[in-house]
């Protein structure tokens, strides 16, 4: 499945410590490039400590991550992000006071570079590439279906539509690497179908590797190509949707079957 694909992201024995306690150990896992990867395991697992230290909020205590072949060891959350991988939250993070246009040009505003100049005195190369940003803004929002939207406050949107104008904004980054922290938290059946096929048209239309952590073992299960299994911080399994759903280990800790 993954033979002749590039890995994007390489993890090896990471592991971090809070006050002398092991939240994450030992942990070991890859992302091939154009692929959908899903984390998932009981609630404290450990999913969103693993996410928090690839996108470097959290520092590992040890270990190694290796990002498009390069070590991304003391690298910030900034350049972490600059380095091309984006993510959404578990709980949805809008700039709930800006249009819905103005959440996707932010994240374009991050990979463009002004001199004080240009942007103080609205010189025409600073309006060149401001015409640009909302160009392309638009254009993500017409993919999400969001284009009618775009004059409306964010925190107006239904919870769906939230979650898609999230997606929206981490693509704006240009990321090789899409991270999605529980994307179906709180959707009902249809708007999870209409996720996941959102999800495939992400990876096949901007040609992004995507890492999910999900309960929604339906989801998972009929999106995924990989899954890693993390229990207490640890790797407890790891293969295809096929292998973890007759994985003994991984039905007594967590499918509950």
């Amino acid at each position: 499945m993954t033979q002749n694909r590039k890995p994007v992201l390489e993890v090896r024995e990471l592991g971090i410590d809070f006050g002398g306690l092991s939240a994450v150990n030992d942990f070991n896992m890859e992302v091939y490039e154009g692929e959908i990867a899903g984390l998932i395991g009981p609630n404290g697992a450990g999913k969103t400590t693993v996410f928090n230290m690839l996108t470097k909020v959290y520092q590992p205590t040890r270990g190694t991550i290796l990002f498009d072949g390069e070590d991304t060891a003391k690298k910030t959350v900034v350049e972490m992000n600059h380095a091309g991988i984006a993510r959404t939250f578990q709980n949805i993070r809008l700039f709930s006071g800006l249009s819905v246009l103005d959440n996707v040009r932010t994240g374009f505003h991050g990979r463009v570079v002004y001199s004080p100049v240009a942007a103080v005195l609205r010189l025409p190369s600073y309006r060149a590439k401001e015409r640009e940003i909302e160009e392309k803004s638009r254009e993500l929002l017409s993919i999400f279906g969001l284009e009618e939207e775009a004059d409306n406050l964010a925190s107006n949107l239904p919870y769906g539509a939230q979650r898609r104008l999230e997606i929206a904004r981490a693509l704006a980054t240009g990321p090789k690497l899409l991270l999605l922290d529980e994307p179906a938290a709180g959707m009902n059946p249809q708007e999870t179908e209409e996720l996941m096929q959102m999800i495939r048209l992400v990876r096949d239309h901007f040609h992004t590797s995507i890492l999910l952590i999900e309960h929604d073992m339906k989801l998972v299960m009929g999106i995924c190509e990989r899954i890693t299994v993390l229990n207490y911080g640890m790797m407890l399994a790891q293969g295809t949707p096929e292998e973890i759903q007759s994985n003994p280990e991984v039905i007594k800790a967590y499918l509950g079957e």
